[in-house]
């Protein structure tokens, strides 16, 4: 499970000599160099951590979900000598893993500058310079989630059909709820069927077991309207979580294909409904991509941001895929982006538990998938 932390809310200003409110008290650090999922300035003791799962499992978990796209890299390295056969060896591999064109010319032109700087002379040596090289790259897309800027913080969450939006939803609200935050999820799903009772569930799950430090039990709640007006269920769920009290409104949309311009027009109808139930609204956009689609998923990512101006991603189904290099691809297309808020990649998931929803590392993800 993720660690998690939340900014607190801007309080009146302190009396003469205290401590600074505005003054970070000490966090636990991540274990590793993964990030926390949540940002924070909060005093611990007013946002305890969740403990994190011990990240050798999780890493093992992580290298057996990309084990298909990380065999082929490590097979460049057996009993390979640092010659040009080598590079092409690694040039398949890399395009096989779907990291594409230009991500497979940047990583080969940086690893041969890397050989050649650091002198090195056996083929594992050179696999470890990769494994640097890839985390550089990946290193921009680790950026922590940040709650409590904004009172409710409002995420919308986007995605093509079957990629596990509402799943993910799931997963991301039992967290936020184990850490302490009343949490409202807003079906506004309501073309899919069954969609908001699949949510409901979720909702009722996470609900069940998060517990709030105090003690407490946790509320996850939701919105919903049957067959109601997606843009109409996201109004009333901002105005609903300002007068409950909750702190993080999570909006699911209906699946649909970037291709589609009239859908799209839908979700950008939303995007401006939840402008208008608070200003500032939403302060993160999330896409949900499915890490079997390769280089398609890096046509989601271009599409949905050029429409919605996406904060951030989560990639699913990670586990099996020999598809996992488009992450690759991702960061550098991320990296020229024009945006003035970079994308993220805020979790990364390899399985259907609970526990196989995590947040990204660039040093972990390339750990895995060079294998």
């Amino acid at each position: 499970m993720f660690s998690f932390f939340r900014k607190k809310a801007p309080a009146a200003p302190p009396a003469p000599n205290p401590a600074p409110a505005s003054t970070p008290s000490p966090i636990p650090a991540p274990v590793g160099d993964r990030p926390a999922s949540v940002a924070a300035t909060a005093a611990a003791a007013e946002a305890p951590a969740i403990a994190p799962l011990e990240r050798p499992t999780w890493l093992a978990r992580l290298k057996a979900g990309l084990q298909r796209t990380g065999s082929g890299i490590a097979q460049a390295f057996t009993g390979a000598r640092i010659d040009e056969a080598l590079y092409e060896e690694l040039e398949s591999a890399l395009l096989m893993a779907d990291a594409g064109v230009r991500a497979t010319g940047f990583l080969l032109t940086d690893l041969k500058r890397r050989v050649k700087d650091a002198g090195a002379t056996e083929a594992a040596a050179v696999k470890a310079l990769l494994v640097d090289a890839l985390t550089e790259l990946l290193r921009p897309l680790e950026r922590p989630l940040e709650i409590g800027e904004a009172q409710p913080t409002v995420i919308m969450v986007v995605g093509v059909n079957g990629a596990g939006k509402t799943t993910s939803i799931g997963k991301l609200a039992r967290h936020l709820a184990d850490g302490g935050l009343r949490v409202l999820l807003a079906a506004a799903d309501t073309f899919r069927a069954a969609a908001r009772e699949q949510l409901m569930a979720w909702a009722d799950r996470a609900d069940q077991a998060g517990t709030r430090a105090a003690g407490a039990r946790t509320e996850v709640e939701i919105v919903s309207q049957a067959g109601g007006d997606p843009a109409a269920v996201c109004f009333d769920a901002v105005r609903a979580a300002q007068a409950r009290g909750c702190e993080v409104v999570i909006a699911d949309t209906a699946g649909r294909l970037p291709t589609q311009a009239h859908l799209m027009e839908e979700l950008k109808k939303l995007h401006r409904t939840l402008g208008k139930a608070l200003q500032g609204a939403p302060h993160e956009v999330l896409l949900v991509v499915d890490g079997n689609t390769g280089q398609n998923a890096l046509a989601q990512v271009q599409s949905f941001d050029a429409a919605l101006g996406l904060t951030g991603l989560i990639v699913t189904k990670l586990d099996g895929t020999a598809k996992g290099g488009v992450l690759a691809a991702i960061a550098l297309w991320a990296r020229d982006r024009t945006q003035p808020r970079p994308v993220a990649v805020y979790f990364i998931g390899v399985g259907e538990k609970l526990e196989d929803l995590e947040t990204f590392s660039a040093r972990e993800f390339a750990q895995a998938m060079v294998g």
